[in-house]
């Protein structure tokens, strides 16, 4: 019998036509591919030659070229506003208290008014039946030269134990 007897023959036969079957299906995906790249490029190049497609990347490399200049220029905006931050009364401390007996409503108050620094004010309003006092006194680095009453202290440790959410003096930001 040889090599090519009836078995081996019809062994041969299966695999050539799972093979056949095989190439078919790995035809068919590959033609869908195909099809579905060429319309992908047929969209994208649809009404436009090289020329226009080269306005069109060159009108996006200017755009980009203006926001490179525009990112620049929020930038120094940007760092001009931490640098004045620093320096705006961002701590405040309230303290609200009866200064007479007799008196109700809590009419009088003390305020402080810190920088990130803890420099700042402290206001104290005083309200009587008959009259208003208004004090103002100076803070430098959360301490104060002349002698603080007791809500004045409290408005100070109040304000002085806030910390700034947005702004961190420790973190480098747009140096």
């Amino acid at each position: 019998m040889g090599f090519f007897s009836e078995s081996n023959v019809k062994a041969l036969l299966i695999v050539v036509l799972v093979l056949i079957v095989a190439y078919t299906v790995l035809l068919i995906l590959g033609f869908m591919r195909y099809r579905t790249m060429k319309q992908s490029y047929d969209m994208f190049m649809r009404g436009r030659d090289a020329a226009s497609l080269e306005d069109i990347i060159s009108e996006l490399i200017n755009n980009v070229n203006t926001l490179q200049e525009q990112d620049v220029a929020n930038k120094d905006v940007l760092r001009v506003i931490n640098r004045n931050q620093v320096n705006t009364f961002q701590k405040t401390g309230v303290i609200k208290y009866n200064a007479f007996e007799g008196m109700g409503g809590q009419a009088s108050f003390a305020l402080a008014l810190l920088d990130l620094n803890n420099t700042g004010i402290i206001l104290n309003v005083i309200h009587s039946r008959s009259a208003c006092y208004t004090y103002l006194k100076e803070i430098k680095n959360g301490e104060c030269d002349v002698v603080l009453g007791a809500e004045e202290r409290m408005a100070l440790m109040q304000a002085v134990k806030k910390k700034d959410r947005f702004f961190n003096p420790d973190e480098k930001i747009l140096d």
